[in-house]
C-alpha cells in the first residue's frame, strides 16, 4: 500500500524551475523518481538570510510506492462535527464577516439553512459607499470599512497568516480557494488574496449559502434580544430601513466584529457576561516599497521574482511596553477606515497584485487593561472612542493626521494617541531603524492614528462556546476570540461544530 510521507527543507535557487522538485524530493528521500506517485506543496517560504544567496524553501507530502524511514504526512481531512442537533432549530447568525461567513457556510453545508443579518450593506453597495467617502462623499454609518459583507477583512489585504495551530485551517483555505482565491494561499508562509479578489470570493460563499437553503439580510441591524424566564434567548429585535422587526430564534451566533461598540452596549445593559481585553494603538508607518525591497532582499530587482518584500518587527521599551508591526502591506495604501460619525482611524490594504509604490505597516503599542479610563467592560471602547474623535476634530473632518517622525513631536498626530504610545513610538522607531536600513528616516511619513488592532472586549463563553445568556454564542474578533481573517474563520467554525454538535434537552 502506498503511503504518504512529508519532507522538508527542500530548496530552490531562485531560477529554478519547481518541475525540479521531484528530482530533489528523490535525492533527498534516496529513491527514484518513478517510486513516486504524486506530491503536493504544503509550504512554500522565502530563506533570505544569506543575501546572495536567497532560496525558496519548501515542505512537501509526497505518496511513495516503498517503505521509507521518514515522518508520515499527518492527515489534513477535515473533520465534520457529530450532528446532533436538530434541524428544525433556528438558527440565527449575526454578521458576515470572517465569523459569520464560515459560521454560516459550516451550518449550510450540514443542512442547517441558518439565518444570517449583517448590518451593512453587500460588498458590491459597500465599495461604492467607501470609495465615494474616500473621494470626499458621505459617510455612511452602516456601510464603511468595517460594516458590511466581508467584515473589515474586506478592505484590508486578505491576509491569512494566523499565529494559531488549527486543523481548520485547511478547511478554510480550501474553501476560500473552492469560492475562488488563488491555489497559492494553500501552500505560501504568507498566504494573502488581495482586497480585490477577496470581495469575489465573499460573493461566491453567500451564494452557496443561499443556494443551500441559507438566507442572507443585509442592512438588517441587531438592536435588541429578548429572553424567556431561564434566561435563554427566544427572540431578537433587528431594524430595517428604519423599520423594526421580532424574529423568533432557537440559537443565536454573535460574530460582530471589533467595532460593534453599540451592540456591545446592548449586550451589557441585557447583563450578557463580558470583561475588558487589552489591544493596541499606535500609528501606520509609510516607505517606498523599493526601499523595503532593498533592506529584504539586498537586491530591490529581486522583487520581481520573489514579490514585494514584507517585515515583521517587535520590541519592548525600557518601561516593557511591546511595540511591533501589524497588517504589514507591500505595495498598498493607508485608507480611512470611520465606522461612526465624527471618528477618524486608519489601517492598510492592498490589492492581490501588491503592486503601487508604497508599502505601509500599524507600528502598535500595547494597551493594558490598566491603561483603561476605567473598570467598565467597555472601557476599551471609551478610550479608542476618545482619540478617534480627537482626531476628527483636529482635523476638522474626515482627514487622515499625517506628519513625519522628525515632526511627530507635537504634531497633531501625536495628540490623537495617549502619551505614553507617542513616547513607545519614538523609543522604538530607531531600534527598527537597526534592522531595517532607513526605516527610522526622519522624513518617513506616519499617519493615523490606528486603533482597531482587535477587539477591547471580550464576551465571555463557557468550554461549549454559550454565553451566560442561554443558546447565545460570541464567535471571531468582536468577541475578544480571534486576531485577523484567518483566526476569526477558524472560530466561526468552532462554535459552528459545537452547535451542530449540541444535543438540546
Amino acid at each position: 500500500m502506498k503511503k504518504k510521507y512529508r519532507i522538508n527543507e527542500i530548496k530552490l535557487d531562485l531560477r529554478e524551475s519547481e518541475d525540479k522538485l521531484i528530482e530533489k524530493i528523490a535525492k533527498k528521500a534516496r529513491i527514484k523518481t518513478s517510486d513516486i506517485s504524486d506530491y503536493e506543496l504544503v509550504r512554500k517560504s522565502i530563506d533570505a538570510r544569506k543575501k546572495s544567496a536567497i532560496k525558496f524553501v519548501y515542505t512537501i507530502d509526497f505518496t511513495c510506492k516503498k517503505s521509507l524511514k521518514l515522518d508520515l504526512a499527518p492527515d489534513r481531512t477535515y473533520v465534520w462535527p457529530e450532528e446532533n442537533l436538530s434541524k428544525d432549530k433556528r438558527i440565527v447568525v449575526v454578521g458576515f464577516g470572517p465569523a459569520g461567513i464560515f459560521a454560516g457556510l459550516l451550518l449550510a453545508q450540514m443542512g442547517y439553512k441558518p439565518l444570517i443579518i449583517e448590518r451593512g450593506t453587500d460588498v458590491d453597495q459597500r465599495t461604492v459607499d467607501v470609495e465615494n467617502f474616500w473621494a470626499g462623499g458621505d459617510f455612511k454609518a452602516e456601510s464603511n470599512v468595517q460594516f458590511g459583507e466581508g467584515g473589515a477583512g474586506a478592505f484590508s489585504d486578505g491576509k491569512l497568516t494566523t499565529g494559531i495551530s488549527d486543523p481548520r485551517i485547511q478547511k478554510v483555505l480550501k474553501e476560500l480557494v473552492n469560492f475562488g482565491a488563488p491555489e497559492e494561499i494553500l501552500y505560501k508562509h504568507k498566504p494573502h488574496i488581495g482586497t480585490d479578489l477577496l470581495k469575489g470570493v465573499v460573493k461566491n460563499i453567500r451564494n452557496e449559502i443561499i443556494n443551500l437553503g441559507g438566507q442572507v439580510l443585509f442592512s438588517t441591524k441587531l438592536v435588541d434580544i429578548k429572553l424567556d424566564e431561564a434566561n435563554k434567548v427566544r427572540s431578537i429585535l433587528v431594524e430595517k430601513n428604519g423599520t423594526r422587526e421580532e424574529m423568533e430564534v432557537d440559537h443565536l451566533i454573535l460574530a460582530l466584529g471589533h467595532s460593534a461598540r453599540d451592540t456591545f452596549k446592548m449586550l451589557y445593559e441585557r447583563k450578557l457576561s463580558m470583561e475588558q481585553k487589552q489591544f493596541s494603538m499606535g500609528v501606520r508607518i509609510e516607505h517606498q516599497q523599493e526601499l523595503i525591497n532593498k533592506a529584504q532582499y539586498g537586491n530591490s530587482s529581486l522583487a520581481e521574482i520573489l514579490g514585494p518584500a514584507e517585515y515583521k518587527l517587535s520590541t519592548k521599551t525600557q518601561a516593557g511596553r511591546g511595540v511591533y508591526s501589524f497588517c504589514m502591506c507591500p505595495g498598498g495604501r493607508v485608507i480611512l477606515s470611520s465606522s461612526a460619525p465624527g471618528q477618524v482611524l486608519t489601517n492598510g490594504m492592498s490589492y492581490h497584485a501588491r503592486d503601487e509604490k508604497f508599502a505601509n505597516a500599524g507600528i502598535l503599542v500595547d494597551v493594558r487593561k490598566e491603561d483603561f479610563p476605567s473598570d467598565h467592560p467597555l472601557a476599551g471602547c471609551d478610550l479608542q472612542e476618545t482619540y478617534e474623535k480627537k482626531a476628527f476634530d483636529l482635523m476638522g473632518g474626515y482627514k487622515i493626521p499625517q506628519t513625519t517622525i522628525a515632526d511627530f513631536k507635537g504634531s497633531d498626530l501625536e495628540k490623537c494617541l495617549p502619551d505614553f504610545v507617542g513616547q513607545a513610538l519614538l523609543e522604538a522607531l530607531p531600534v527598527f531603524g537597526k534592522r531595517i536600513s532607513g526605516f527610522d528616516n526622519p522624513q518617513t511619513i506616519l499617519k493615523g492614528p490606528e486603533t482597531r488592532s482587535s477587539s477591547p472586549v471580550r464576551l465571555l463563553r463557557d468550554e461549549n462556546f454559550e454565553s451566560s445568556i442561554k443558546n447565545i454564542y460570541p464567535a471571531g474578533e468582536g468577541a475578544g476570540y480571534a486576531g485577523g481573517i484567518m483566526s476569526a474563520a477558524v472560530d466561526g467554525l468552532r462554535v459552528a461544530e459545537k452547535l451542530i454538535a449540541r444535543t438540546d434537552k
